[in-house]
């Protein structure tokens, strides 16, 4: 056996990527949302992994008849649900050579070139986003490209907690308190429970409709205020640019102002809406990142870097270092490294091996150019315009949020109340993950929901499943105030104008069989 053999190697790569152009050729005809049933996989493929070779054909006719069914193709132009996850030639490209090389980038002497690639693309990101010096190597910070987001903040919560703890001890350690809004992305809340934080002490800070869903500073400041006295500690902040639920942009400058007082670390996540920063006319969204600590944007969800790649940048670099890196191990040790000039990447992350994902990020930087990716952007946002005009005339609809880049959150509205099991209550009280005992709420508040609400909610998401279930696109949803959202967004790599049209009326083909009364009213 030679598991290396170059002459297959060339045969067998040359099949893939030709399999894979076919499969892109193609796409838009598969359904886009996996139509398979759970366990499907093991009625079909043997018990027992075979004893001898298989060819590369048998594999890949396999994989056509059983693993292309139960994909969701994420990269279709039909392609609509949670954020993106773009793709390119440009990135696959680079992916190929990076998994062909499969260097363990740990230390710069285990690979020189990975590391030192990975000091100028993040610099290279950084001007383009017109990020301060301070976050920048050359300005004395510095940036890696992690994962995910989840890494990026579970590092920084890391350094957080022990940036505090080095001043009121360890023992102090249930005090600490980390702050977000009711909008902010749960990886905040897992990394916090991951590290020690008491799970009473993440503060998720409501926020409403009638401020875009954005954490207000003056909620932050009354929640710290209070936790002050309390006798708790203000440990962390995370500030998002572009939420999961509506892409609510919470207002940066002013809450670093906040936290600033109280030397709370201030992180700013902008992993969707952050890519989009690189277009001047956008750059506001991030205005005041100078006063926070770290920031990080996910290149595989909008900017044609596939998955996975999370630039982290962070100001004071060696306080993550200082927490993370690995000490008294003798097999790490060389010259480079004791010499202080080289960065040893392994000290910045959770993990001690890593992938050499610089090499994508440089591909597609150099094969695109900035003009094409911020114009490549562009294009998303003026679809998703157009999306929302049309959501807006069709009277049967709402816009729930003002459209912010390329998702626009909507949903059907309710002409009536009757419902399969009876009538609905005018201001019936939806209890959401609450108990109630004796006609009190025990732990935490009723969120009180209009009549009218709890019919749409059924509605819009009967609606979701029937688009959903049709194959012909893919949208997802969120829940905000109790009210149930169709979330449409725009930024798979090959979806252009046609195709968003065609979103649309497909939701209204499907709204069309739930509207039966020609009255105007709404049966479940």
């Amino acid at each position: 056996m030679n598991p290396l053999d170059t002459t297959e190697f060339k045969k067998q790569g040359h099949m893939i990527i030709d399999f894979l152009a076919d499969y892109y050729e193609n796409i838009s005809n598969y359904p886009v949302l996996s139509q398979v049933e759970p366990n499907y996989l093991k009625k079909l493929l043997p018990s027992f992994a075979p004893s001898n070779p298989e060819p590369i054909e048998t594999i890949l006719e396999d994989y056509q008849k059983h693993i292309i069914p139960g994909i969701t193709h994420w990269q279709s132009p039909n392609y609509f649900a949670y954020f993106p996850s773009s793709g390119s030639t440009a990135g696959f490209l680079g992916e190929i050579l990076s998994t062909g090389l499969n260097v363990v980038g740990f230390n710069w002497i285990s690979s020189p070139a990975a590391t030192e690639l990975e000091n100028v693309v993040i610099d290279w990101l950084g001007e383009i986003l017109n990020l301060p010096k301070s976050f920048l190597f050359k300005g004395g910070g510095g940036g890696v490209l992690l994962g995910t987001t989840c890494e990026g903040i579970l590092g920084t919560l890391v350094v957080a907690r022990d940036k505090i703890l080095s001043k009121i001890g360890s023992e102090n350690a249930h005090k600490l308190v980390v702050y977000g809004s009711d909008q902010t992305h749960c990886a905040v809340q897992k990394a916090a429970h991951i590290i020690g934080i008491n799970p009473k002490n993440f503060r998720a800070i409501k926020t409403n409709k009638l401020n875009s869903f954005a954490l207000l500073p003056e909620s932050l400041l009354s929640t710290i205020e209070n936790d002050l006295k309390n006798g708790l500690v203000p440990c962390y902040l995370c500030v998002t640019v572009g939420t999961t639920s509506t892409t609510a942009i919470d207002p940066v400058r002013k809450l670093c102002n906040v936290a600033k007082d109280y030397g709370i670390w201030v992180h700013v996540d902008a992993a969707y809406a952050g890519s989009a920063c690189i277009c001047p006319e956008f750059r506001y969204l991030i205005d005041g990142v100078e006063d926070a600590d770290s920031f990080s944007l996910n290149a595989h969800k909008w900017f044609l870097t596939n998955l996975d790649c999370c630039c982290l940048w962070l100001k004071d670099p060696n306080s993550l270092i200082k927490c993370l890196s690995t000490t008294n191990s003798e097999y790490l040790e060389n010259s480079a490294s004791d010499s202080k000039q080289v960065v040893d990447y392994k000290d910045w992350q959770v993990t001690l091996s890593r992938r050499f994902r610089a090499l994508k990020v440089w591909f597609v930087l150099r094969s695109y150019g900035v003009d094409n990716l911020r114009n490549f952007l562009r294009s998303h946002v003026e679809m998703a315009k157009t999306f929302e005009g049309l959501v807006k005339m069709d009277k049967r609809f709402e816009i729930i949020v003002p459209r912010k880049l390329a998702l626009v959150c909507f949903r059907i509205l309710p002409y009536g109340k009757k419902v399969a099991d009876g009538k609905v209550t005018n201001g019936e009280a939806k209890l959401i993950g609450k108990k109630v005992a004796n006609g009190k709420v025990t732990n935490g508040e009723a969120q009180l929901i209009s009549s009218e609400d709890v019919v749409a909610n059924e509605i819009n998401r009967k609606l979701l499943d029937s688009i959903n279930g049709s194959g012909d696109v893919y949208m997802t949803h969120a829940v905000v105030e109790g009210v149930f959202v169709i979330r449409c967004a725009i930024g798979a790599t090959l979806t252009e104008e046609m195709h968003v049209i065609k979103a649309w009326k497909v939701v209204q083909e499907h709204a069309d069989v739930i509207l039966k009364d020609k009255n105007g009213s709404i049966f479940v």
